[in-house]
């Protein structure tokens, strides 16, 4: 069978029960009205229900209901995506089963920092931008490097941010949480204030948060940290001038600072408690010009992000090198509408430099990389468009890559739409990946990896169609995917496998590989002021060349929410989110599920109260297996605040 159509027993369990919740808006339906805008999907912008992709976006409102410390926190609950660990206590996300380094993050367009693949376990553009200045968040399943480029093989996150308006208006968010045992409590102060300097031609918006946790302790061994603490400040400000009706120029610059700690171990002896930390050091300064023209519309942009990572070690343990990436980025995109077609041409040039003594014998590498697109959305009758388009992109060590893409959507009626496409991307090896000088202790010191400069890039080929369904009250719908990949970079035991501290592993590709699933969700309004929502995403993965299972992957999924809202000024939801089991190296690890509650009550216009609790049956996956690489916190209770003026 190509998909299992019997999950699990648990699964069945939470869907009957109706008492449960996505992490966010469900799929491009339950969040906003019909007439919600999109801009990730194509060049310009366009009607959620007309993107041409399977698309989600997650609202402001959603993110003020519960407490949301970054990305990964963002975007929990949503269809085909997996929010799991890649070590070091620490987690990424994965679109459809695709690597962590596929998934493109971007904030109003623009690339962060590409720490994937050139920082061990490196999950630093997760808190890259303070919640508070959000205005939504669009997620984007499926490759999109027609578009984007390299590095949008599995999807695009792109946070939209809120802009300045013809007022001025401010807010708040203040949030704290308190285990029951006393370990892993944590804050959150965020602020926005944005309005005009100069009317109608000059407008400021400024953003800042502070966040932290501390760490939580193993059971087995208090002196362990099972997962790190963390301290960050971010902020970021941008002016907008406005020349004209036509014209807009966007400066903004933004900044931040995280440090990680934890308690751990040496893996080989002498047997040494030790303090590990992350001094993490970012920043990314932005001009745009956005020129909406009676002829048609224009968009120049040129950015410059940096990061730094400093390690720090205690008791004598040699630390990691310090790692520093500086991307410049210069893009820039023309659309024309012509009859029935809009005719879009655009590009972009970009250089990555590493400054890591690891990498090679001077410490330095860099890499240049480019790319122009075409792109055409044809809408052939009022119900049916279609949209082609193809990237070119040169890469100094890969010559030309081609990524085309097709996509139509159909609307039968008003209520029923259908849409399908296929894409193909491409994603270069990171700098470090290919360096043949380059080494690294990973793993605790279990092994240690080698560069490879014969990598070849990875290739993906997605194929999908989905069925929506809108009547108002009540909503389904369902896609089906298909992503055939070859060349998927992976490390390999080259010798001494399995030998703690002599193991030696390359960068090697994996031949062929597929993943492929199924994607489904309804949302129904309740009588009583009651809301039940639920996503499923089943994935059946296979490594071509061997036969096995591909690890770290759930095959199944659910996330469902149940939502009350009696009175304008009261809400409460109880969400609930089911892992199934997934293969690791070591074995399996098996499902489990996580409860969640949050009530708000808006105590005047301008000040809402928010309570909630987290992991409500206090599941704890270390306990369960030591396979899971990152250990949900234990039952955990929050208070906060919002505040608007």
């Amino acid at each position: 069978m190509i998909f299992n159509w019997q999950p699990a027993r648990r699964i069945a369990l939470l869907a009957t029960s109706g008492m449960a919740a996505f992490g966010g808006a469900a799929w491009a339906d339950d969040a906003t009205t019909v007439a919600q805008l999109v801009v990730t999907p194509t060049a310009g912008e366009q009607k959620l229900v007309d993107a041409p992709a399977t698309i989600s976006v997650i609202t402001r409102q959603d993110l003020e209901a519960r407490p949301v410390q970054d990305l990964a926190d963002a975007l929990r609950g949503q269809p085909g995506v997996n929010v799991g660990g890649i070590g070091m206590t620490r987690r990424g996300i994965s679109l459809r089963g695709m690597p962590v380094e596929h998934t493109l993050v971007l904030v109003d367009g623009r690339r962060l920092s590409a720490v994937g693949g050139l920082v061990a376990h490196g999950d630093y553009d997760l808190a890259w931008t303070p919640v508070e200045a959000v205005e939504r968040i669009e997620i984007v399943r499926g490759p999109m490097s027609s578009l984007y480029g390299a590095d949008a093989l599995g999807g695009v996150v792109n946070l939209i941010t809120r802009s300045a308006t013809d007022a001025w208006r401010a807010s708040a968010t203040i949030n704290g949480s308190s285990p029951e045992g006393g370990e892993g409590k944590a804050y959150q102060f965020g602020g926005y204030v944005g309005g005009p300097l100069v009317k109608d031609k000059l407008g400021l918006s400024v953003y800042a948060d502070a966040t932290g946790r501390d760490p939580t302790f193993m059971a087995s061994d208090p002196r362990q940290a099972e997962l790190e603490g963390r301290r960050s400040v971010n902020g970021s400000a941008t002016l907008s001038w406005t020349p004209d009706t036509a014209q807009r120029i966007d400066l903004t610059y933004s900044a931040g600072h995280d440090v990680r700690y934890r308690d751990t171990v040496t893996t080989a002896a002498p047997i040494t408690y030790y303090r590990f930390s992350d001094d993490i050091d970012r920043e990314q300064l932005a001009l745009s010009h956005t020129g909406k023209w009676s002829w048609g519309d224009t968009r120049v942009r040129a950015y410059r992000s940096a990061l730094e990572r400093v390690n720090i070690r205690t008791k004598k343990q040699a630390p990691s090198s310090p790692v520093r990436i500086v991307e410049r980025v210069l893009d820039g995109h023309v659309s024309v509408p012509l009859g029935g077609h809009r005719v879009s041409l655009g590009g972009d040039l970009r250089r990555q430099s590493l400054r890591n003594p690891e990498v090679n014998a001077s410490g330095r590498a860099s890499a240049d990389q480019g790319g122009a697109f075409i792109q055409d959305e044809w809408s052939v009758t009022e119900r049916w468009s279609i949209v082609g388009g193809a990237r070119f992109d040169h890469h100094e060590a890969y010559d030309w890559q081609t990524s085309p893409r097709l996509y139509t959507v159909f609307h039968a009626t008003s209520k029923l739409t259908f849409k399908g496409g296929v894409g193909r991307g491409f994603k270069a090896p990171s700098l470090t990946q290919l360096s043949p000088e380059y080494d690294v202790v990973a793993a605790g010191g279990r092994f240690t990896v080698y560069g490879n400069p014969n990598l070849k890039p990875e290739i993906g080929a997605t194929y999908e169609a989905s069925i929506d369904y809108d009547a108002g009250p009540w909503s389904v719908r369902a896609a089906v995917f298909q992503n055939d990949l070859k060349n998927l970079v992976e490390t390999q035991c080259a010798a001494f496998c399995g030998i703690r501290g002599r193991e030696v592993r390359l960068y090697g590709n994996v031949s062929r590989a597929r993943i492929k699933g199924v994607e489904a969700g309804a949302s129904a309004q309740l009588p009583a002021a009651f809301k039940l929502s639920a996503n499923y995403t089943h994935l059946d993965t296979e490594n071509r060349a061997t036969g096995a299972e591909l690890t770290e992957r759930p095959r199944n999924s659910l996330n469902a929410r149940l939502e009350w809202a009696p009175r304008e000024d009261f809400s409460a939801q109880l969400r609930a989110e089911y892992v199934g089991r997934q293969r690791v190296s070591t074995g399996v690890l098996p499902d489990y599920s996580l409860w969640f509650f949050e009530a708000q009550k808006r105590l005047t216009p301008n000040v809402a109260l928010r309570v909630g609790v987290e992991n409500i049956t206090d599941q704890r996956l270390a306990e369960k297996s030591s396979g899971y690489t990152y250990a949900e916190p234990g039952r955990l209770y929050h208070l906060g605040v919002n505040l608007s003026f």
